[in-house]
């Protein structure tokens, strides 16, 4: 593996930290640490006697900050090292314009004071469209540092049946994940001591639109659960899958049912902030995987469904 395909995975890998530690600020309701200052934090540079809220924000805003100066020099060195026409260009300067938009969005989200436990639909939102940007800033640098590592580039011609199963399983994930950002926020926003407590605030004629929407994040999760097996469970039946698709297939099935699980004990233990990390950590994860899985499978040879056993044998 070359340097500046270690270089791509760990600027990826660096990002992914940073999402972990924005939920973080989000769960302590530390987003109003800085008040409504941006890019300076409660006016200062650097705040004198911050207190835990403020550090936990300034800290989040230093991580960025570092985040944001990587993945444009990665940008620059792609396209300064790969000849025309290679594929990680494109994803590369797409995710140095995706990463100014999650610099934007954050401090749109800052200066319109849609932080902490304001229980504004904006709030809502902002977080849908930050997360939305969010994934497909880290779907941009993992086909970056997948390109550098070798990985041909996709061809879409005449895979009508496989782009469609692996579009079914993006559709079921993007569900999940905007579906579980309003489920984060609202258990960060309403928070409750017991699983029935919880059950009766979603169910109230009188809930916010943000406990409402909670219970489809569950509906969704298994929805996706399905589209993502039965997609994986396809394609492993296909013929002409290199060994690294078959590979990567596994692992997806293998984080897609931990995620379940993990979602499940997140029910239970009424979402503590390390399950929650550890929850999105899995779905960042998934999402990567099925990002590499579909990347390697349409550039793999042509592959086909196998023959049924009748047609098969006759």
């Amino acid at each position: 593996m070359s340097r500046l395909a270690k270089l791509a995975w760990g600027v990826l890998a660096l990002n992914v930290a940073v999402i972990l530690w924005g939920a973080y600020v989000r769960a302590t309701g530390s987003g109003a640490g800085c008040g409504g200052h941006w890019p300076t934090c409660n006016g200062e540079v650097l705040p004198r006697a911050p207190g835990a809220a403020t550090l936990i924000e300034l800290s989040h805003r230093a991580s960025s900050g570092v985040a944001f100066g990587a993945v444009m020099l990665l940008g620059v060195l792609v396209w300064r090292a790969t000849p025309p026409g290679h594929p990680a260009r494109r994803p590369a300067v797409l995710g140095m314009a995706l990463m100014l938009c999650e610099v934007l969005v954050g401090a749109a989200i800052v200066l319109l004071g849609h932080v902490a436990l304001d229980p504004s639909l904006a709030h809502g939102a902002f977080t849908e469209v930050h997360a939305c940007n969010t994934f497909l800033l880290l779907a941009a640098l993992t086909l970056t540092a997948h390109h550098l590592s070798g990985c041909p580039e996709p061809r879409l011609a005449g895979r009508g049946p496989l782009v469609i199963s692996l579009a079914q399983s993006f559709v079921g994930f993007a569900f999940t994940a905007l579906s579980g950002a309003i489920a984060a926020l609202g258990d960060t926003l309403f928070p409750t001591h017991s699983l029935g407590e919880g059950l009766a605030q979603d169910f109230s004629p009188g809930a916010h639109l943000f406990l409402q929407l909670r219970t489809l994040h569950p509906v969704f999760a298994m929805l996706a659960f399905f589209f993502v097996f039965g997609g994986c469970t396809s394609l492993r039946a296909r013929t002409g899958l290199s060994p690294e698709s078959r590979a990567l297939s596994f692992w997806v099935l293998v984080t897609i049912c931990l995620q379940v699980a993990l979602g499940g004990l997140n029910l239970l233990l009424l979402a503590p902030i390390p399950m929650q990390m550890l929850h999105l950590l899995a779905a960042d994860v998934l999402f990567i995987l099925l990002v590499m899985l579909s990347a390697r499978a349409l550039s793999d040879p042509r592959s086909e469904p196998v023959a049924p056993l009748a047609s098969a044998t006759a």
